[in-house]
Protein backbone atom coordinates (compact mmCIF):
# COMPACT_ATOMS: atom_id res chain seq x y z
CA UNK A 1 0.00 0.00 0.00
CA UNK A 2 1.30 3.58 -0.83
CA UNK A 3 1.06 4.98 2.55
CA UNK A 4 2.47 8.93 3.55
CA UNK A 5 3.04 10.02 6.99
CA UNK A 6 3.15 13.05 7.57
CA UNK A 7 5.41 14.40 10.45
CA UNK A 8 7.26 17.34 11.95
CA UNK A 9 5.48 20.43 11.04
CA UNK A 10 5.96 23.59 12.91
CA UNK A 11 4.12 22.94 16.41
CA UNK A 12 5.77 23.56 19.69
CA UNK A 13 5.56 19.43 19.90
CA UNK A 14 7.44 19.05 16.47
CA UNK A 15 10.24 17.32 18.02
CA UNK A 16 7.57 14.23 19.49
CA UNK A 17 5.81 14.15 16.34
CA UNK A 18 9.01 13.13 13.84
CA UNK A 19 10.18 10.42 16.97
CA UNK A 20 6.75 9.37 16.22
CA UNK A 21 7.52 9.83 12.13
CA UNK A 22 10.23 7.88 12.59
CA UNK A 23 8.40 5.19 14.52
CA UNK A 24 5.05 4.84 12.51
CA UNK A 25 7.20 4.81 8.69
CA UNK A 26 9.87 1.77 10.29
CA UNK A 27 7.03 -0.15 11.50
CA UNK A 28 4.77 0.12 8.57
CA UNK A 29 7.78 -0.30 6.11
CA UNK A 30 8.36 -3.50 8.18
CA UNK A 31 4.67 -4.44 6.69
CA UNK A 32 5.88 -4.08 3.18
CA UNK A 33 4.14 -0.83 2.59
CA UNK A 34 5.64 1.56 0.20
CA UNK A 35 5.72 4.65 2.66
CA UNK A 36 6.80 8.26 1.99
CA UNK A 37 8.06 10.81 5.23
CA UNK A 38 6.70 14.01 4.71
CA UNK A 39 7.71 16.89 6.79
CA UNK A 40 4.96 20.12 6.12
CA UNK A 41 7.91 22.48 7.06
CA UNK A 42 10.03 20.92 4.85
CA UNK A 43 8.45 18.73 2.38
CA UNK A 44 9.29 15.09 1.58
CA UNK A 45 12.32 13.86 3.31
CA UNK A 46 14.73 11.85 1.52
CA UNK A 47 16.55 8.85 2.50
CA UNK A 48 19.80 11.24 4.29
CA UNK A 49 17.63 13.29 5.91
CA UNK A 50 15.49 10.31 7.35
CA UNK A 51 18.42 8.83 8.53
CA UNK A 52 19.81 11.87 10.46
CA UNK A 53 16.01 12.08 12.20
CA UNK A 54 16.33 8.24 13.09
CA UNK A 55 18.92 8.41 15.10
CA UNK A 56 18.23 11.14 17.33
CA UNK A 57 15.44 11.48 19.88
CA UNK A 58 12.91 13.90 21.82
CA UNK A 59 14.67 16.82 23.50
CA UNK A 60 14.06 17.33 27.20
CA UNK A 61 12.28 21.03 26.05
CA UNK A 62 10.23 21.89 22.83
CA UNK A 63 11.42 23.61 20.54
CA UNK A 64 11.60 27.73 21.27
CA UNK A 65 9.36 29.85 19.75
CA UNK A 66 11.96 31.64 18.06
CA UNK A 67 12.60 28.64 16.18
CA UNK A 68 8.98 27.34 15.65
CA UNK A 69 8.69 30.65 14.32
CA UNK A 70 11.28 30.60 11.55
CA UNK A 71 9.70 27.00 10.14
CA UNK A 72 6.62 28.51 10.07
CA UNK A 73 7.60 30.56 7.71
CA UNK A 74 8.71 27.78 5.17
CA UNK A 75 5.13 25.75 6.13
CA UNK A 76 3.75 23.74 3.42
CA UNK A 77 0.78 23.44 4.91
CA UNK A 78 -1.56 25.49 2.32
CA UNK A 79 -0.12 23.61 -0.38
CA UNK A 80 0.49 20.16 0.92
CA UNK A 81 -2.90 18.48 -0.76
CA UNK A 82 -1.30 19.41 -4.37
CA UNK A 83 2.25 17.80 -3.18
CA UNK A 84 2.07 14.05 -5.22
CA UNK A 85 2.87 12.53 -2.63
CA UNK A 86 0.18 13.18 -0.79
CA UNK A 87 -2.38 13.47 -3.84
CA UNK A 88 -0.47 9.88 -5.26
CA UNK A 89 -1.03 8.05 -1.41
CA UNK A 90 -3.51 5.36 -0.81
CA UNK A 91 -3.84 6.64 3.38
CA UNK A 92 -1.73 9.30 5.45
CA UNK A 93 -1.52 8.60 8.64
CA UNK A 94 -1.26 11.38 10.71
CA UNK A 95 1.87 11.78 12.84
CA UNK A 96 1.59 15.11 13.32
CA UNK A 97 1.13 16.33 16.74
CA UNK A 98 -0.28 20.12 18.10
CA UNK A 99 -1.02 22.74 15.98
CA UNK A 100 -1.91 22.59 12.31
CA UNK A 101 -1.55 19.04 12.31
CA UNK A 102 -3.76 18.17 14.98
CA UNK A 103 -6.81 21.10 15.30
CA UNK A 104 -8.23 19.82 11.80
CA UNK A 105 -7.13 22.43 9.77
CA UNK A 106 -4.94 19.50 7.73
CA UNK A 107 -7.49 16.95 8.36
CA UNK A 108 -9.97 19.63 6.62
CA UNK A 109 -7.35 20.17 3.98
CA UNK A 110 -7.04 16.07 3.04
CA UNK A 111 -10.81 15.60 3.09
CA UNK A 112 -11.19 18.51 0.79
CA UNK A 113 -8.50 16.84 -1.41
CA UNK A 114 -10.85 13.19 -1.00
CA UNK A 115 -7.33 11.85 0.74
CA UNK A 116 -8.02 9.59 3.35
CA UNK A 117 -6.34 10.26 6.31
CA UNK A 118 -5.76 8.39 10.05
CA UNK A 119 -7.51 8.98 12.75
CA UNK A 120 -10.36 11.90 13.81
CA UNK A 121 -11.95 14.55 11.11
CA UNK A 122 -11.60 18.07 11.29
CA UNK A 123 -14.80 18.58 12.99
CA UNK A 124 -13.60 16.11 16.06
CA UNK A 125 -10.27 16.97 16.26
CA UNK A 126 -11.01 21.21 16.04
CA UNK A 127 -13.27 19.76 19.10
CA UNK A 128 -10.67 18.02 21.29
CA UNK A 129 -8.06 20.13 21.08
CA UNK A 130 -10.34 23.28 21.79
CA UNK A 131 -10.04 21.75 25.75
CA UNK A 132 -13.37 24.55 27.06
CA UNK A 133 -15.14 23.09 24.27
CA UNK A 134 -14.24 19.44 24.69
CA UNK A 135 -14.82 19.71 28.87
CA UNK A 136 -18.63 21.50 27.87
CA UNK A 137 -19.25 18.54 25.93
CA UNK A 138 -17.58 15.92 28.25
CA UNK A 139 -20.49 17.12 30.91
CA UNK A 140 -23.18 17.07 28.73
CA UNK A 141 -22.31 13.55 27.93
CA UNK A 142 -22.32 13.07 31.62
CA UNK A 143 -18.25 12.39 31.57
CA UNK A 144 -17.12 13.75 35.53
CA UNK A 145 -14.33 16.93 34.38
CA UNK A 146 -12.95 19.10 37.24
CA UNK A 147 -13.80 22.74 36.96
CA UNK A 148 -12.26 25.69 34.91
CA UNK A 149 -12.70 28.92 34.12
CA UNK A 150 -11.21 30.51 30.75
CA UNK A 151 -9.34 33.84 31.25
CA UNK A 152 -9.37 36.59 30.99
CA UNK A 153 -10.10 36.05 34.97
CA UNK A 154 -8.31 38.07 38.01
CA UNK A 155 -7.09 35.94 41.15
CA UNK A 156 -9.86 36.57 43.61
CA UNK A 157 -12.49 35.04 40.80
CA UNK A 158 -10.00 31.91 40.75
CA UNK A 159 -10.04 31.73 44.63
CA UNK A 160 -14.21 32.28 44.81
CA UNK A 161 -14.35 29.41 42.45
CA UNK A 162 -11.85 26.93 41.78
CA UNK A 163 -9.35 27.38 45.23
CA UNK A 164 -5.86 26.96 45.10
CA UNK A 165 -4.12 24.60 43.37
CA UNK A 166 -5.04 25.29 39.95
CA UNK A 167 -3.40 24.05 36.44
CA UNK A 168 -2.91 27.35 34.44
CA UNK A 169 -2.71 25.76 30.41
CA UNK A 170 -2.63 26.75 27.19
CA UNK A 171 -6.45 25.70 25.65
CA UNK A 172 -4.95 24.23 22.65
CA UNK A 173 -2.22 22.25 23.23
CA UNK A 174 -0.48 19.59 24.16
CA UNK A 175 2.29 17.89 25.53
CA UNK A 176 1.97 19.89 28.82
CA UNK A 177 3.57 22.62 27.02
CA UNK A 178 2.82 26.20 28.15
CA UNK A 179 1.60 24.26 31.55
CA UNK A 180 2.10 25.46 35.14
CA UNK A 181 0.68 24.23 38.39
CA UNK A 182 -0.39 27.10 40.64
CA UNK A 183 -0.22 26.62 43.84
CA UNK A 184 -0.50 30.35 45.69
CA UNK A 185 -1.72 33.34 44.07
CA UNK A 186 1.52 35.45 43.83
CA UNK A 187 2.56 33.20 40.88
CA UNK A 188 -0.55 33.29 38.69
CA UNK A 189 -0.09 36.36 36.44
CA UNK A 190 3.01 34.77 35.17
CA UNK A 191 1.80 30.95 34.56
CA UNK A 192 -1.19 33.14 32.43
CA UNK A 193 1.61 34.96 30.61
CA UNK A 194 3.75 32.05 30.22
CA UNK A 195 0.56 30.23 28.26
CA UNK A 196 -0.45 33.41 26.31
CA UNK A 197 2.80 32.55 24.63
CA UNK A 198 1.30 29.23 23.00
CA UNK A 199 -2.23 30.19 22.58
CA UNK A 200 -4.39 33.09 22.84
CA UNK A 201 -6.86 31.60 24.93
CA UNK A 202 -5.78 30.47 28.81
CA UNK A 203 -7.58 28.02 30.89
CA UNK A 204 -7.65 28.16 34.40
CA UNK A 205 -8.34 24.49 35.69
CA UNK A 206 -9.14 23.08 39.14
CA UNK A 207 -6.37 20.87 40.35
CA UNK A 208 -7.18 17.41 40.88
CA UNK A 209 -4.71 15.85 42.94
CA UNK A 210 -4.33 11.80 42.95
CA UNK A 211 -3.26 9.08 40.84
CA UNK A 212 -2.68 9.45 37.01
CA UNK A 213 -4.45 7.41 34.34
CA UNK A 214 -4.33 7.13 30.55
CA UNK A 215 -7.05 4.84 28.59
CA UNK A 216 -6.62 4.42 24.50
CA UNK A 217 -9.07 3.81 22.67
CA UNK A 218 -8.64 1.77 19.08
CA UNK A 219 -11.88 1.25 17.38
CA UNK A 220 -14.17 -0.03 19.50
CA UNK A 221 -11.68 -1.45 21.58
CA UNK A 222 -10.66 0.04 25.26
CA UNK A 223 -7.04 -0.79 25.78
CA UNK A 224 -5.61 -1.80 29.07
CA UNK A 225 -5.85 1.09 31.52
CA UNK A 226 -2.16 2.19 31.99
CA UNK A 227 -1.23 3.83 35.16
CA UNK A 228 1.61 6.87 34.74
CA UNK A 229 3.47 7.98 37.57
CA UNK A 230 6.07 11.01 37.02
CA UNK A 231 9.21 11.93 38.59
CA UNK A 232 7.71 15.02 38.68
CA UNK A 233 4.89 16.64 40.71
CA UNK A 234 3.36 16.05 37.24
CA UNK A 235 3.72 14.27 34.28
CA UNK A 236 5.34 17.31 32.09
CA UNK A 237 7.53 17.28 29.20
CA UNK A 238 10.39 16.52 30.53
CA UNK A 239 8.76 12.93 32.24
CA UNK A 240 6.96 12.22 29.16
CA UNK A 241 9.81 12.16 26.72
CA UNK A 242 13.27 11.27 28.78
CA UNK A 243 14.00 7.82 29.57
CA UNK A 244 13.47 6.99 33.05
CA UNK A 245 11.74 9.88 34.27
CA UNK A 246 8.22 8.56 34.49
CA UNK A 247 7.22 4.44 35.28
CA UNK A 248 4.00 3.42 33.02
CA UNK A 249 2.15 1.00 34.48
CA UNK A 250 -0.50 -1.11 31.87
CA UNK A 251 -2.61 -2.75 33.07
CA UNK A 252 -2.76 -0.32 36.22
CA UNK A 253 -3.82 -1.49 39.44
CA UNK A 254 -7.41 -0.78 39.92
CA UNK A 255 -10.23 -2.83 41.06
CA UNK A 256 -12.30 -4.52 38.27
CA UNK A 257 -15.29 -1.82 38.64
CA UNK A 258 -12.79 1.11 38.83
CA UNK A 259 -11.18 -0.47 35.16
CA UNK A 260 -14.83 -0.72 33.79
CA UNK A 261 -15.70 2.74 34.78
CA UNK A 262 -12.50 4.75 33.73
CA UNK A 263 -12.74 2.72 29.93
CA UNK A 264 -16.55 3.66 30.01
CA UNK A 265 -15.89 6.96 30.83
CA UNK A 266 -13.25 6.90 28.03
CA UNK A 267 -15.50 5.15 25.26
CA UNK A 268 -18.26 8.42 26.84
CA UNK A 269 -15.60 10.82 26.03
CA UNK A 270 -14.55 9.48 22.64
CA UNK A 271 -18.08 9.63 21.44
CA UNK A 272 -19.00 13.06 23.41
CA UNK A 273 -16.26 14.67 20.69
CA UNK A 274 -17.39 12.57 17.40
CA UNK A 275 -13.67 11.14 16.97
CA UNK A 276 -13.02 8.25 15.04
CA UNK A 277 -9.85 5.66 14.30
CA UNK A 278 -7.95 5.91 17.38
CA UNK A 279 -7.51 8.49 20.25
CA UNK A 280 -6.14 8.42 24.05
CA UNK A 281 -7.92 9.68 26.96
CA UNK A 282 -6.66 10.94 30.25
CA UNK A 283 -7.51 10.78 33.69
CA UNK A 284 -6.64 11.82 37.57
CA UNK A 285 -8.09 9.72 39.90
CA UNK A 286 -9.07 11.26 44.24
CA UNK A 287 -8.75 8.89 47.10
CA UNK A 288 -12.14 8.50 46.94
CA UNK A 289 -12.20 6.45 43.67
CA UNK A 290 -13.73 9.39 41.60
CA UNK A 291 -12.17 9.95 38.01
CA UNK A 292 -12.07 13.50 36.37
CA UNK A 293 -11.78 13.07 32.81
CA UNK A 294 -8.79 15.61 31.91
CA UNK A 295 -8.62 16.06 27.88
CA UNK A 296 -8.20 13.36 24.63
CA UNK A 297 -5.72 13.20 22.54
CA UNK A 298 -6.72 12.73 18.75
CA UNK A 299 -3.11 11.74 17.71
CA UNK A 300 -1.63 10.65 20.93
CA UNK A 301 2.33 9.90 20.36
CA UNK A 302 4.25 7.19 18.98
CA UNK A 303 7.33 7.37 20.34
CA UNK A 304 9.13 4.52 22.37
CA UNK A 305 7.99 5.83 25.50
CA UNK A 306 4.42 7.01 24.25
CA UNK A 307 1.28 5.35 26.28
CA UNK A 308 -0.87 4.25 23.62
CA UNK A 309 1.88 1.57 21.84
CA UNK A 310 2.34 0.08 25.85
CA UNK A 311 -1.34 0.61 25.99
CA UNK A 312 -1.44 -2.11 22.51
CA UNK A 313 1.27 -4.24 23.97
CA UNK A 314 -0.58 -5.07 27.10
CA UNK A 315 -3.09 -6.05 25.24
CA UNK A 316 -1.14 -8.42 22.60
CA UNK A 317 -0.92 -5.97 19.89
CA UNK A 318 2.48 -5.22 18.49
CA UNK A 319 3.70 -1.45 17.50
CA UNK A 320 3.54 -2.15 13.59
CA UNK A 321 0.07 -3.91 14.22
CA UNK A 322 -0.73 -1.55 15.75
CA UNK A 323 0.21 0.82 13.35
CA UNK A 324 -1.75 -1.62 11.14
CA UNK A 325 -4.58 -1.45 12.88
CA UNK A 326 -4.70 2.80 12.62
CA UNK A 327 -4.38 2.20 8.54
CA UNK A 328 -7.17 -0.21 8.22
CA UNK A 329 -9.33 1.95 10.56
CA UNK A 330 -8.63 4.88 7.95
CA UNK A 331 -9.08 2.73 5.02
CA UNK A 332 -12.70 1.02 6.30
CA UNK A 333 -14.21 4.59 7.08
CA UNK A 334 -17.64 5.40 5.17
CA UNK A 335 -15.80 7.24 2.37
CA UNK A 336 -12.13 9.17 1.30
CA UNK A 337 -11.43 11.45 3.83
CA UNK A 338 -15.15 11.42 5.38
CA UNK A 339 -14.25 11.16 9.41
CA UNK A 340 -16.09 14.50 11.26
Amino acid sequence: MRITVLMGGSSSERDVSLASGVRVVGALRSLGHQVTPVDPAVGVLEDAAFAALASGGVRQAPPTLTALNALAQTELSPVLATMPAIRNAEVVFLALHGGQGEDGTIQAMLRAADVRFTGSGPLASALAMDKDLSKTLFRAAGVTTADWLMAPVNEDEVERVLGWPVIVKPSKQGSTVGLTLVKERAAFAEAVALASNYDDEVMVEQFIPGREFTVGILGDLALPVGEIIPAHELYDYECKYTPGMAREEFPAALTASQTADVQQQARDAFRALKLSGYARIDFRMLKDGTFYCLEANTLPGMTELSLIPQAAAAHGISFPELCEQIVRLAMAGPGRGTQR
